[in-house]
């Protein structure tokens, strides 16, 4: 888990023999290849999770594939 100015996430490596398949990177809007290594973070809980008691969006529905580099600098970025 780490957290930062936009919350607290769950962070997962992932390596570059289990990356099979091409995503596209919210930090950058490139694309990750598949077998290249990078990171796949979502937040610990959904956006409104405490706002509406009946929003039944899960937190690990909103997990996204990054950069490792982007991942890092996503604080830098506007």
């Amino acid at each position: 888990m780490e957290s930062g100015e936009d919350g607290d996430w769950v962070v997962r490596p992932v390596t570059g023999s289990a990356s099979t398949r091409a995503y596209r990177c919210p930090g950058c809007d490139q694309e990750i290849r598949p077998g290249t290594p990078h990171v796949v973070a979502w937040p610990v809980y959904a956006r409104d999770s405490d706002l509406d008691p009946w929003d039944t969006e899960s937190s690990v529905d909103l997990r996204r594939h990054w950069h490792t580099a982007c991942w890092r600098a996503r604080d830098r970025r506007h």
